[in-house]
């Protein structure tokens, strides 16, 4: 029995203790100007937190407001909710709000099939590739991931072009148009940048609220899968009206002693009206 329950940990785990993409999440974008928001911490799914984020771990915590002004929320202002994150902030003037969060790296290793099934399951497609190319599926893989996310409120009437400012963050994901003034039907183009590069055929994964679930194999479902193009800009159609997120995961071989991998992860959340 004891080998059994370990055989199921070890083929589950990767969907679960290293699949964890971070996400921004409040249950309405559109906020009042000068009123209390709480916007959480998400590290698992858009829907459901695995667990929570220690602040020590968060490198960099910014809030954009409607004028392009970055402050950095205290400590206190954090707290947990089981196991989600808690970020309490009060709005100013109206406009466009961005809050951003980019986390430590992080050691992890894992054995061949571990690192071959995480990167099947959260679709780093091109390194799996890579590996099957080279004839290294059999080899297990040391990985310095980092992960960094934003999202994008709208406080109060009226919209500023705050949405499009750059935290300076390892991975990014810039949106070239404000989302909450799209409707469905529409495009919505954003550019990825890595160390503030533009990141070219990059794979970028969006879907909306309600929709994302696994398939019989652990894979992710999701609305959207697209590729960047050369100068990093990746176009998401909006099907339909709500919260929306757009993920990705950023994953280069490294030449250094103990890495054979470094990763970014970025996610970006949104409304549209």
């Amino acid at each position: 029995m004891n080998r059994v329950l370990t055989a199921c940990v070890m083929v589950l785990a990767p969907a679960t203790a290293w699949g964890h993409d971070m996400f921004l999440v409040v249950p309405d974008h559109n906020v009042p100007a000068k009123s209390e928001v709480s916007v959480s911490l998400h590290n698992g799914t858009f829907e459901k937190s695995e667990n929570s984020i220690d602040r020590e771990r968060m490198i960099d915590v910014s809030v954009v407001d409607g004028t392009g002004h970055v402050s950095h929320p205290a400590a206190k202002q954090w707290r947990e909710e089981g196991t989600v994150t808690v970020l309490d902030l009060r709005t100013g003037s109206p406009g466009t709000y961005v809050v951003g969060i980019s986390t430590k790296a992080r050691m992890i290793e894992l054995d061949a099939e571990e690192f071959n099934d995480y990167l099947k399951h959260d679709g780093v497609a091109d390194i799996l590739e890579q590996r099957e190319k080279a004839g290294t599926l059999d080899r297990p893989a040391k990985e310095r991931y980092s992960k960094h996310v934003k999202t994008i409120l709208q406080v109060g009437g009226s919209a500023t072009d705050s949405y499009a400012q750059q935290l300076g963050y390892p991975l990014e994901i810039v949106p070239l148009l404000d989302p909450a003034t799209l409707s469905p039907g529409t495009t919505l183009k954003v550019r990825v940048l890595a160390d503030g590069e533009p990141a070219a055929d990059q794979l970028v994964y969006a879907s909306y609220a309600g929709y994302h679930s696994n398939n019989e194999d652990g894979d992710h479902r999701e609305a959207i899968k697209v590729r960047t193009d050369k100068s990093g800009v990746a176009g998401i159609e909006i099907s339909r009206s709500g919260r929306w997120y757009i993920r990705l995961i950023r994953m280069l071989p490294v030449n250094e002693d103990g890495v054979d991998y470094e990763s970014n992860w970025a996610t970006l959340t949104f409304q549209v009206k």
